[in-house]
């Protein structure tokens, strides 16, 4: 019966190409409209570590006080001064921490006529690659001894790598990094977490490209590497430079700590606590302890990582969906009911509701696997157009793969499915002795 229902499909289908093409153009574009938008949402507001992000965690600590607050709010600065990072750092009350600051040195490949490459990456402590699990194709992080005394290794990235050393093991090999030679420990695979969830401070979760160098902090320090991040101050450095920078209130580094339990989350913002009550009794800070310690949700959440245009997006994508469907509906209604003499000969014949209700079940989802089909080809030329109307750096993360595809067919059907249930619903009820009676 399911071939003869298909047969009985086309053969409608064709007595009206126009309406037809307008029921599938319909579907296809409300359909392809919300999986483009969906696609760019998926990317923004993902989860870049989901089997850890619960366990990660952002401490701030009120480094200025009320005076200094935006009008209304009782938000702490989001990043830290030197002094307090340095100070978090050394009493080490997580599993793993580390501070870190954006830097923009230049490397000079080996060779003579070489040219500079200027190679965005941070500088960071020991324990960041552990803690964010970062992959390793050759090699691995340095170690706490190499923090403490300040060791001139670095670890690179597979591109940086590529572009240098031609993909080879570059483990042992001296890199020259402004001006000066430091030793690869590691080169880092394929690894470029969107958002970044390590810096949003700097990236505001989203950036072109890659960090293509870490160096230890102290070290960075120590050799005067800019900090090519934001720098907010809320009074002026008393002593210029990089040095006048490490001595003031200036917030300028992000801070990471792991905490694998309740208990050492609890532990933890106690010692904050204690830390700023201190700040306080030695005359630093002349207000209350206004600490926060969110996990890694959280502040991807509070830092608006998602942009709201592209929430806002997918609303509209969504209703334009409810409003092609409801178009589809009416059309389909008027098609089915224009049809009502040949569903009253049919039942007068002896066919069952059932039987009509299959009938036209098996046009509307005609008509949705045809609209899928289009629907797919839209949402291609939706999601390489996204560009027009978002910024590059988040256009970018939108993709086709095949659980788009999967979802983009589904949603496809379901919508077909949706809009021929209530027309369905009708074309069956129709009394066959009225239509016989009228006709």
């Amino acid at each position: 019966m399911f071939g003869y229902y298909l047969q009985l499909a086309w053969r409608s289908l064709k007595r009206s190409p126009g309406l037809t093409v307008l029921m599938i153009v319909a579907i296809a574009f409300g359909v392809s409209a919300s999986m483009t938008t969906y696609s760019v949402f998926r990317a923004v507001s993902g989860d870049p570590i989901p089997w850890k992000s619960s366990r990660l965690f952002v401490p701030q600590i009120d480094v200025w006080g009320p005076r200094s607050r935006r009008k209304g709010s009782v938000e702490p600065t989001e990043a830290l001064t030197y002094t307090d990072a340095t100070a978090l750092m050394r009493e080490h009350r997580a599993k793993w921490q580390s501070a870190l600051y954006a830097i923009s040195p230049s490397v000079v490949p080996a060779g003579s006529g070489a040219h500079p490459l200027k190679s965005d990456g941070h500088a960071v402590y020991s324990e960041f690659f552990p803690m964010v699990d970062a992959p390793f194709l050759f090699g691995g992080g340095w170690s706490a001894d190499d923090d403490r005394q300040r060791a001139p290794v670095a670890v690179i990235s597979s591109k940086l790598n590529q572009k240098l050393f031609g993909g080879k093991n570059s483990v042992g090999f001296p890199l020259n990094i402004d001006g000066k030679e430091y030793r690869i420990v590691g080169v880092l695979d394929n690894w470029n977490p969107q958002p970044r969830f390590y810096d949003v401070v700097n990236t505001n979760g989203f950036t072109n490209g890659t960090d293509d160098l870490f160096i230890p902090f102290e070290r960075s320090i120590e050799a005067n590497i800019d900090n090519d991040g934001n720098t907010n101050c809320a009074e002026p450095a008393k002593e210029p430079g990089f040095a006048g920078l490490k001595r003031s209130s200036c917030v300028w580094i992000p801070f990471l700590v792991q905490l694998d339990d309740s208990a050492a989350v609890s532990a933890y913002r106690d010692y904050l606590q204690g830390y700023a009550n201190n700040q306080r009794k030695e005359g630093r800070f002349a207000w209350e302890p206004n600490n926060r310690l969110r996990d890694m949700p959280a502040w991807l959440e509070y830092q608006q990582v998602a942009p709201r245009d592209t929430k806002v997006s997918l609303m509209v994508a969504l209703g334009l969906l409810v409003v092609c469907l409801i178009n589809t509906v009416g059309l389909l209604l008027a098609k089915f009911l224009r049809r009502s003499g040949e569903i009253g000969v049919r039942r007068a014949l002896g066919a069952p509701r059932r039987a009509i209700y299959a009938q036209f079940l098996t046009e509307a989802g005609m008509i949705g696997i045809v609209g899928s089909v289009l629907g797919l080809v839209f949402t291609g030329v939706g999601v390489l157009g996204v560009g027009w109307v978002l910024p590059r750096n988040i256009a970018v993360l939108a993709k086709i793969d095949l659980s788009l595809l999967a979802m983009t067919l589904l949603v496809a059907l379901i919508s077909a499915v949706l809009a021929g249930a209530y027309p369905t619903f009708r074309a069956s009820m129709i009394q066959p002795a009225l239509q016989l009676k009228s006709n």
